[in-house]
């Protein structure tokens, strides 16, 4: 028998130990997990970040837990928020902090030890620990041991709930410009500023004023601990804030029942007005867009949230997520005017109104009816415009850009103007030679209008000008379709469509998809 050769020698790797990312919580050592507690307590090495000079809160909250024999390895930063020679700024000095002592929690990996690296709240979490991670997971076995967050703690020390039902929580550090706060705080049904510090609270504060809930937000300062402090927005002296604070804007507003215990919100009657207050309210008439939040604005989410009473016509209110103490009064479409008096009557008795239009206010809807009622009235509430994603707008991104040069806006609708004013309009726009955006080309009762107004347009243009026939642009229905002038068939066309008309210089094109596109060219011919 031949003999099998002897297997080649295998070279012994040493073990190394393990390295933990351990989330201590928010800052009582009683709401540290248990699966933290044991590892901090049977772990070799101990490291955390201390500030130069600090006791440092990681090892504060973990200290009474640990045992003589375990290793201290402290991680002291080189800067904090102060300035630095370092050549390479700020971020250089703590780039090489980080290089540097993940080569220390290295040393102790190699040598077989494990080491757990302490982080208040979840190590994950805008925590320091994920720096030292990034650096040596791809070389030791890693753990990370999630831990109550700092924004849960704030939740249960104000006992309010965060979000509920449907609702949505942004979480920001407020090292963020003020400008971009507050644009993210006016779309946020909730929200948590972490990060603060008297350096960059007062543009927090700034910009949940500006975002217009600043009067519902609270300050938590060291939530959980035997330090920990609480006040309304308004009233924090911007000297005295650390930088383990945070600002939080709950799910309900303060000294209301939570929308669990509530009933749902329910329609109230048309007109009807509260007793008057004493105290003067205001009308934000407020664009939604086209349709969908994906096309509403954060001036406009946030008009919405602050609002005490929606008013409008019964499909757009509806678009509106109910929220919790929020009046809403449903109206008919043929209104307006009752609609703007109605609102004026409620802003006169003391309440914030919104009233709704779909697209742009300003644009064939409730703008100049709440304008022009409150001048008739000599109401002396003021009366905000804010503007939305208009259809037009919608329509023309959809085909392209047929809106690309000078452009009318004409509504074929005779209820509230007669037919002969809309064909000299008509008839003028196609003479000047002018690319036309139609709205309300038809209901079920209207049907010639957009006959009478293709024939005006074919006295003086081309049969093949391109035509944008839109319906329900941003619906789930949506449909868009481009036809010759020549062809246009008055049958497909509904309330629910937008046409726009080409001018001479409007071309087609073939888009990649198969599909046709429209754009009008900046340039025309001399």
């Amino acid at each position: 028998m031949t003999e099998s050769a002897p297997p080649a020698p295998v070279s012994a790797v040493p073990p190394t130990g393990r390295l933990y990312g351990v989330g201590l919580g928010p800052g009582d050592p009683e709401l540290m997990t248990l699966k933290a507690h044991r590892i901090i307590t049977s772990a070799d090495v101990v490291a955390y970040p201390v500030k130069k000079g600090a006791p440092g809160v990681a090892i504060t909250i973990a200290g009474r837990y640990l045992n003589d024999g375990q290793v201290r390895l402290p991680l002291e930063y080189p800067v904090t928020t102060g300035t630095t020679d370092h050549p390479g700024g700020y971020d250089g000095a703590l780039a090489e902090f980080y290089d540097t002592t993940a080569a220390e929690i290295a040393a102790h990996l190699d040598a077989g030890r494990d080491v757990a690296v302490l982080c208040e709240g979840d190590p994950f979490f805008y925590g320091s620990y994920m720096y030292w991670h990034e650096r040596l997971a791809d070389r030791y076995p890693a753990e990370v041991v999630p831990g109550v967050t700092s924004v849960s703690g704030a939740a249960a020390v104000l006992g309010r709930p965060l979000v509920q039902h449907d609702e949505v929580l942004t979480i920001l550090p407020g090292t963020l410009p003020a400008e971009v706060l507050a644009a993210r705080l006016r779309t946020s049904d909730s929200a948590a500023v972490i990060k603060l510090g008297k350096r960059h609270f007062p543009d927090v504060r700034a910009a949940f004023e500006e975002a217009g809930i600043a009067e519902r937000t609270w300050y938590v300062e060291r939530a959980t601990t035997d330090r920990q402090r609480i006040e309304q927005l308004p009233d924090v002296a911007a000297g005295s804030v650390p930088y383990f604070a945070l600002v939080v804007a709950p799910s309900a507003s303060p000294g209301t029942p939570f929308a669990t215990n509530r009933t749902p919100v329910e329609p109230v009657a048309e007109y009807a007005v509260p007793a008057p207050t004493g105290i003067l309210g205001s009308v934000d008439v407020v664009g939604l867009g086209p349709a969908g939040p994906a096309w509403l604005t954060p001036e406009a989410h946030a008009a919405l949230a602050a609002a005490d009473d929606l008013v409008g016509y019964g499909p757009y209110v509806s678009r509106v997520p109910p929220r919790p103490g929020q009046r809403r009064h449903l109206t008919d479409n043929r209104v307006e005017a009752e609609r703007a008096r109605h609102a004026l009557a409620l802003a006169e008795a003391g309440a914030r109104v919104a009233v709704v239009s779909s697209g742009d206010a300003g644009v064939f809807a409730m703008a100049s009816a709440v304008l022009e009622a409150a001048d008739e009235t000599k109401s002396p509430v003021p009366v905000r415009v804010v503007p939305g994603l208009s259809a037009m707008q919608a329509v023309a991104s959809r085909a392209g850009a047929p809106l690309g040069h000078d452009f009318a806006v004409i509504s074929l609708s005779d209820r509230l103007k007669p037919w002969d004013v809309i064909a000299r309009r008509l008839t003028a726009a196609a003479q000047a030679d002018l690319a036309v955006a139609i709205y309300n080309p038809a209901s079920k009762t209207r049907r010639h209008q957009v006959a009478d107004a293709r024939d005006l347009f074919l006295e003086h243009r081309d049969p093949a000008t391109p035509v944008v026939v839109a319906r329900d642009v941003g619906g789930p229905t949506e449909a868009v379709r481009i036809v010759a002038l020549g062809d246009l068939d008055p049958e497909i066309v509904d309330m629910r469509t937008m046409l726009i008309v080409g001018a001479s210089t409007t071309r087609t094109y073939a888009r990649p998809d198969g599909t046709t596109g429209v754009y009008t060219p900046r340039r025309y011919p001399a």
